[in-house]
């Protein structure tokens, strides 16, 4: 299904490595041309000459730096004043003991994964509203709805998006603006598979055995007991950013594999 996309811009958060590379791919299958952030420069440049290779009718572009620093989302406006599709997907997890917890890694995980998404928001969004289009796209977690207890500073800022993309859409009342989030269930990016790997240390366990093990001890409620793969996430993004989405308003769209047992 072509998804009527080709020609915008998206800017995909964290897009080197696992879901935000699976949506930068996804997009730019479509048309779209995607700019790749990231801290490692090495890293933004190797994924957009893969990107120009396999889809040489986009243009993708590097829009290194940390957005967590004023000064590097400054350049990045700098460079790109106009975007159409807003993927905000950069974030960290730890599982972490809620004793071991102190106010600096509250505040660590609060800036990063909820005031650096915002400050992009609070660039963009007026211009998509003066333009009469943009898809405003949140990445969050079914941590955010059923929090497991392993990560609760985690847990709390995935929740803080579903409250923010919910009050953004407010903004955008009657016009062809949306702003959605994507709720993922455990899905096997690198930094989950090196998770897995460390609370699985046996070396006779094939990675399929381990996610087995992982599925049935720490995620019994997942319906479909794999792990998601990041593409799977990328083509809903895909499809939420399009016009055909264009009834979806600050909804929490779950792509769980069933895992969060209630209905709503």
């Amino acid at each position: 299904m072509e998804m009527n996309i080709k020609g915008k811009t998206a800017l995909i958060t964290g897009s080197t490595k696992g879901i935000g590379k699976a949506i930068a791919s996804e997009l730019a299958k479509e048309g779209v041309n995607v700019l790749i952030n990231g801290r490692n420069e090495k890293e933004v440049t190797a994924l957009v000459d893969e990107l120009k290779d396999r889809f040489p009718k986009t243009n993708p572009q590097s829009a290194s730096g940390d957005i967590v620093v004023s000064e590097d989302r400054q350049r990045l406006f700098n460079k790109f004043p106009h975007i159409d599709i807003l993927v905000n997907n950069m974030g960290i997890f730890q599982p972490m003991a809620y004793e071991d917890i102190d106010d600096d890694t509250w505040e660590r995980f609060f800036r990063i994964n909820v005031l650096a998404a915002n400050s992009l928001v609070k660039f963009y969004l007026p211009k998509m509203l003066n333009e009469n289009f943009g898809r405003i796209i949140f990445i969050a977690s079914e941590e955010a709805v059923m929090p497991s207890g392993e990560m609760p500073q985690y847990s709390m800022t995935k929740t803080m998006q579903l409250s923010l993309a919910k009050s953004l859409s407010k903004l955008t009342k009657g016009t062809q603006v949306t702003v959605n989030t994507i709720m993922p269930g455990s899905t096997m990016t690198e930094g989950v598979r090196d998770m897995i790997e460390k609370m699985y240390p046996d070396s006779t366990l094939t990675l399929a055995e381990k996610e087995k093990l992982f599925m049935a001890n720490n995620r019994p409620l997942s319906q479909i007991q794999r792990l998601i793969d990041p593409s799977e996430i990328g083509r809903l993004t895909a499809f939420i950013s399009s016009p055909y989405a264009s009834a979806f308003s600050g909804a929490a769209l779950r792509m769980d594999g069933g895992m969060v047992p209630t209905i709503f």
